[in-house]
């Protein structure tokens, strides 16, 4: 099974194979385990504005790297 056509990706390297079918019930309440979270926004003053931006952005936005929209 490790070197069936099925296992082996577009560049012919060997690929992760789950060894057993994992059952419906486990992956749907994996799948409900999972949360996204919104994106914190932090207020800054760039031109003379007060903009709500996400804070890994705030530097980029200060330095001049991103300009603020309308």
């Amino acid at each position: 099974m490790a070197n069936s056509p099925e296992s082996r990706n577009q560049a012919g390297e060997t690929m992760a194979v789950p060894k057993r079918k994992k059952s419906r019930s486990t992956t749907r309440h994996r799948r409900a385990q999972w949360k996204a979270t919104p994106t914190q926004l932090v207020e800054i003053r760039a031109e003379g504005r007060v903009l709500r931006v996400p804070r890994h952005l705030v530097k980029a936005y200060h330095s001049g790297l991103i300009q603020p929209e309308d």
